[in-house]
């Protein structure tokens, strides 16, 4: 079964066992088992049906498995005014999530999902 989610106003193509780095939720998303469970799910399906949201799939979720949190490398951001003396450099690390996709929950209602055929 694949999905797409769509976390941090970011958007990712998953299956289930999949790992990917994500922006660090907020603390009180992440239950206290290291899970995250994301219903902000765009399009869940398989090879006989699948199901587009509009904007998201009623019903559907996908449950994640904490494993670290990291930081991605740093961002330079150089500000130059010329003949006027003035520069300033300021830096900036996103802070993630390495997370692993546990299970995608698909809508459980029959008139939701569409067929493929």
């Amino acid at each position: 079964m694949k999905a797409i989610i769509q976390t941090g106003g970011k958007q990712y193509w998953i299956a289930e066992g999949d790992e990917l780095n994500i922006e660090l939720p907020l603390e009180s998303q992440i239950r206290e088992s290291n899970t995250l469970k994301i219903e902000e799910v765009l399009y869940v399906g398989e090879e006989k049906w699948s199901h587009i949201g509009k904007p998201f799939v009623h019903g559907a979720s996908v449950e994640l498995e904490c494993l670290s949190k990291t930081k991605a490398p740093k961002v330079i951001a150089f500000k130059y005014k010329r003949r006027k003396g003035y520069h300033r450099t300021v830096g900036h690390r996103q802070k993630l999530m390495q997370v692993k996709v546990k299970k995608i929950n698909a809508p459980t209602d029959s008139n939701e999902l569409t067929s493929n055929s």
